[in-house]
């Protein structure tokens, strides 16, 4: 399988700074990413292409129009439904994004990308968690998806220096932590503890 999802490494700490302003490029999903079984019932035409360049084009609305057209005829396409959610998402619906997503992973249980597109609302929204969760669901379905591992080794950064930060303010003056906290918020470009 190819790795065409934008990992949210590269945007996690940003996104608890700036909210959904970054989550877009977050969640873009190139329809090629799903495996070929998800994609056998497809037909020729599908519009992934059109809407994969209406969505980097910020048309979203006529990206969602295309995509709920299509759709309407093939309920079930996978490609078709993960884009959708990636619009939503843009569009600020993170709760539809996240209906969208959960379908589609009790659908298709074995697709990774929606476990990692509900990781990345989660995490956008302060549920770590739940990101946790997601990712360790798509690491269940295919141990091999590298951006999930990556998106999880990001997770568990972000709860470390959470509760790096609660340490420190419950003992100011413990040797080290302060520096190591510093480091880590560095890293994940956190420009605040939360």
């Amino acid at each position: 399988m190819v790795d065409l999802f934008h990992p949210f490494s590269q945007t996690v700490g940003r996104l608890w700074s700036r909210g959904f302003g970054a989550l877009l490029s977050a969640l873009l999903v190139l329809a090629a990413a799903l495996p070929s079984g998800a994609t056998a019932q497809t037909a020729a035409g599908a519009p992934y292409a059109e809407a994969q360049r209406l969505i980097a084009a910020g048309e979203l609305t006529l990206a969602r129009q295309r995509l709920q057209q299509w759709l309407q005829e093939r309920p079930s396409d996978p490609q078709a439904r993960l884009l959708l959610g990636v619009v939503l998402a843009g569009q600020g619906d993170a709760q539809g994004a996240q209906r969208v997503y959960e379908e589609l992973s009790q659908s298709y249980p074995e697709l990774p990308e929606p476990y990692n597109n509900l990781a990345v609302l989660h995490a956008a929204q302060g549920r770590l968690p739940e990101a946790r969760a997601a990712l360790e669901s798509a690491i269940r379905f295919n141990p091999d998806y590298a951006t999930a591992h990556r998106n999880l080794g990001d997770v568990y950064a972000r709860l470390a220096l959470d509760h790096w930060q609660r340490a420190l303010a419950l003992q100011p003056d413990s040797p080290g932590l302060g520096e190591r906290s510093r480091a880590l918020r560095e890293l994940l470009g956190a420009e605040s503890p939360r």
